[in-house]
Order: C-alpha cells, then sequence, then structure tokens
C-alpha cells in the first residue's frame, strides 16, 4: 500500500477500552477468517495446483462442477446432504451401485450417517474395504458395522482391506458376508450389473500370494476378463494405485492389476483406504493422463472412519475433499455412467458423467 506522506498518520489503536477496541475486534475477526479458510484449503481443494478455486468440468464428460460458479469453499453444485436421492435411471431401468469404503468403528457415529444415505438410495450398496474397525472381528461386525450398514446386507457387495484381515483368515468379513461374497476359497469375485461386469480384487497382496500376472489372483483375473463380453467393467479394491492422501498414497503393488485392466478396457476404480474422497481424470498405467482409453479412479474412504487432510496433490487428481462423509452412486448404463458423490452433513458434491471405451 502507498502512503500519502503529507497526510497526518492515524493515532496509535489502545490495547484495550477507549475508541480504539472496534478496530481491535475486526482485526480479530479478520485472523480468525485467515486461519479458516487456510485450514478449509487442507480438506476440500480441486485440480492440479491443489487450489480450492472452482472449475468446470470439461464438455467431453459431461459433468458437473462439484464446488461450481462463486459460492464459498465447501459449496456443491447440487443439494446434497440427505435429501439428494440419486435417480435409478429412466424408468428404474439402469442399475445404481452405491457405496464407499472405511465404514463403521464403534466410537463414532458417522457410518450411521452414512447408513442413512443408503436408506434413500435403491441399487445394490458395494463397500470398498475396511469395513469393521478396528480389526474386521466378528464381534465388531456385529456391533459396529451391523447396526448401521449391516441393515442394508441383503443388498451388499463387499471387498476386504487391510484392516479386516487383521483377524486371521479373514474370518470375520467371510463369516459375516457368506454367500455374497462368492468367494470359492478367494477373496476375489465378479459379478454382472445389468449391462455392467463389476470386479471385485483384495489389494492385500502380502496376504494372497502376490498381486502381479502370475499369482493366483492375478491369473483369476485374466481369466475373468478374457471370458467378459461386457463393454463397461468397473473394479473395487481397498488400496489405491494412485491418492493424494496423506497417511498412504499410491500404492505400486497394484499396478501390475492396472495394466491388465487398461489393456482390457476397462473403465472405472473404485478404492477406498485414504480417508477422504478424490476424482481422477482417466489415467493410463504409468500415471498419464489418457482420455481416449484411461481407466477413471475414485477414493471413497468416507464410510464413517476419522478423515484426514490432504499435504499434497498427485497428478491428475480432479478433485479432492476431506470435508465430509458420505456416499458415491454410479448409475450404470449401457455404454456410460453417471457419478454423484452425496455427502452426510454438508452441501458438498461431485457429480458428473462418462462413456464407456
Amino acid at each position: 500500500m502507498h502512503t500519502d506522506p503529507s497526510a497526518t498518520p492515524p493515532p496509535p489503536v489502545p490495547v484495550r477500552g477507549g475508541p480504539g477496541r472496534p478496530l481491535g475486534l475486526v482485526a480479530i475477526a479478520f485472523v480468525a477468517t485467515l486461519i479458516l479458510l487456510v485450514g478449509l484449503s487442507g480438506v476440500i481443494s480441486r485440480g492440479p495446483g491443489g487450489s480450492s478455486a472452482s472449475a468446470p468440468a470439461r464438455p467431453s464428460e459431461g459433468g458437473s462442477s462439484a464446488i461450481g460458479g462463486s459460492p464459498p469453499i465447501g459449496s456443491g453444485t447440487a443439494s446434497g446432504g440427505a435429501s439428494a436421492r440419486p435417480s435409478s435411471g429412466p424408468g428404474g431401468s439402469d442399475p445404481v451401485l452405491v457405496g464407499a469404503g472405511d465404514i463403521a468403528t464403534c466410537d463414532r457415529q458417522d457410518d450411521e450417517a452414512t447408513a442413512a444415505l443408503l436408506d434413500r438410495i435403491d441399487g445394490t450398496v458395494f463397500t470398498a474395504g475396511d469395513n469393521a474397525y478396528d480389526n474386521g472381528s466378528p464381534d465388531q461386525y456385529r456391533d459396529c458395522y451391523g447396526p448401521s450398514w449391516g441393515r442394508h446386507l441383503a443388498r451388499t457387495r463387499p471387498a476386504p482391506g487391510n484392516h479386516d484381515w487383521k483377524t486371521k483368515d479373514l474370518g470375520g468379513y467371510l463369516g459375516y458376508f457368506g454367500d455374497s461374497v462368492r468367494t470359492d476359497a478367494s477373496s476375489w469375485y465378479s459379478y454382472d450389473l445389468g449391462t455392467w461386469h463389476v470386479i471385485v480384487l483384495d489389494s492385500e497382496c502380502g496376504r494372497v500370494g502376490g498381486c502381479d500376472p502370475g499369482s493366483r489372483q492375478g491369473t483369476w483375473l485374466a481369466a475373468d476378463l478374457a471370458a467378459n463380453k461386457a463393454r463397461c467393467t468397473m473394479t473395487i479394491w481397498h488400496a489405491p494405485r494412485w491418492s493424494s492422501g496423506s497417511e498412504h498414497g499410491d500404492d505400486p503393488e497394484m499396478g501390475d492389476f492396472w495394466t491388465m485392466l487398461y489393456d482390457a478396457g476397462a473403465d472405472v476404480v473404485v478404492n477406498g483406504h485414504d480417508h477422504d474422497y478424490e476424482r481422477f481424470a482417466p489415467q493410463d498405467p504409468s500415471g498419464r493422463e489418457d482420455r481416449a482409453r484411461g481407466i477413471r479412479e475414485f477414493v471413497v474412504g468416507t464410510g464413517g472412519a476419522e478423515l484426514r487432510e490432504f499435504r499434497r496433490t498427485a497428478p491428475n487428481s480432479e478433485l479432492r475433499s476431506a470435508l465430509d462423509h458420505g456416499v458415491i452412486s454410479f448409475t450404470l448404463r449401457d455404454g456410460s455412467y453417471d457419478w454423484k458423490f452425496v455427502a452426510a452433513t454438508t452441501d458438498f458434491s461431485d457429480s458428473g458423467t462418462a462413456n464407456c471405451h
């Protein structure tokens, strides 16, 4: 700021009392506002630079901005919260797949809030692992997961996470979900949903004999992809190949599976593990943006476990938020899909549309 040397300098501001007191309060309010804005930048941001400024979705994606236009940080373009109910498609013909990872802890209530969202959304429920904290034991599935997400057990297709493996032989997970995982003595499986093929993998590579093409899981995946005739394919596992998360970040062990899926023309990967929400641009196996053939990844570790702030931005990350728990729903159309993240307690949202390869 430039100062006029001929101007009379203002009187000193008193420390307390007198006419200077209102200026002190204004200064305190200004500093408090700066602290709040800086703090929010760690929980919600958009674009490769980690900025919280809004940006429109690319026209080719048909998506809407998650923090669109001029609303303040944390606002969404949709109404968000518990009132948002994603459509199941025209006439209810297009199936919906909805869920999150990192879900139930007995000493928190956030899984109750996300389960309330599921109460309002029809379709098949997925989990992206770490379903019952801290050890995935039978008691924790019964007492922590059961009262919230467990009321949707009959329509749930789960995936295991590292915390689920803390119980020997994945006993709590397998015992609770039973036939719904169709394990056949393994922790991976696949199913068809409408015109889509959905694959569930286990990213605990050290516990399942590896995640390379020659491993038992890799051999199964190759055979499943070869037999798959669907145009659109989604794959769900726990630890993300790419992530800006402060606790875990990228998992290179899943690189071979990403390559196999890419070569087979898969479209979407959904993960948890990092306790936040993040959407990536479509990427090839080397992490380069590939709008023609790349796989779009969503990290949705927002099912109920404590959220964590971001401290870096991974390449090709389009949107990140650790602002609120929530679920993501996918409307699986013939040749395309819609996504919508629905927050539990705020108006943050993210939505868009993309075509299959």
